[in-house]
């Protein structure tokens, strides 16, 4: 689907489950790469916050790519962030570079609620009592103490989470998924989050902006 465009010529995200989205894929071809320098980046992330038709909103969540380039300080210089969520596979590699990522958020003065570790192990359809830790075990908690942050939890592995995903239906939407452990990683997750938010949303006209 691609947006359109409001009576007042703003964009309007597209919806579904009760979530509204917006993203650069959408304008773009399914095989086309973004070629694009930090400027055009820039200028497009900042129509997305102040161009786009949001409406109400509980909480507006803004994924980012790794790293502590253009598009972060595109953000950090043009809005009013509440906090950053930091989440990182187990491997040290990964860890390195997220390590950077906290220290830039620190740097500019916006608080870091914790560390959600993604991919913490694996649990086989058969069995999902059972773990394989796939890119090793506990680096982000690990990460987390070092770091005197909190921990907010582990994201495991299951091959329909991945299956809702291409189908485009929330893994979370699915009630067979209840007793699984994905689902109840986020719910434990969301939890944290608003609970964190509560301590860390700033007192500006842009409330909710994580």
């Amino acid at each position: 689907a691609k947006p359109e465009a409001t009576a007042e010529k703003k964009i309007k995200p597209l919806e579904a489950h009760g979530l509204k989205f917006i993203s650069f894929g959408l304008f773009i071809g399914d095989e086309d790469p973004v070629i694009w320098r930090g400027p055009m980046l820039g200028g497009v992330l900042n129509q997305f916050f102040f161009d786009t038709s949001w409406g109400e909103l509980d909480y507006l969540l803004i994924d980012l790519p790794p790293g502590t380039g253009d598009t972060q300080l595109s953000m950090v210089q043009n809005t009013v962030v509440d906090a950053a969520v930091i989440v990182s596979t187990p491997q040290e590699v990964a860890i390195s570079d997220t390590r950077k990522g906290i220290k830039m958020f620190q740097q500019v003065n916006i608080p870091v609620v914790g560390l959600v570790e993604n991919m913490s192990y694996f649990c086989p359809p058969d069995n999902l009592d059972k773990k394989y830790y796939i890119f090793g075990e506990g680096g982000v908690r690990k990460a987390a103490s070092d770091l005197n942050l909190p921990f907010l939890g582990e994201i495991p592995f299951e091959i329909s989470l991945r299956e809702s995903a291409d189908i485009g239906k929330p893994y979370m939407a699915i009630n067979d998924n209840e007793p699984n452990p994905v689902f109840k990683a986020y719910l434990n997750l969301a939890n944290h989050l608003v609970e964190s938010c509560l301590l860390y949303t700033s007192p500006s006209p842009r409330d909710g902006l994580l």
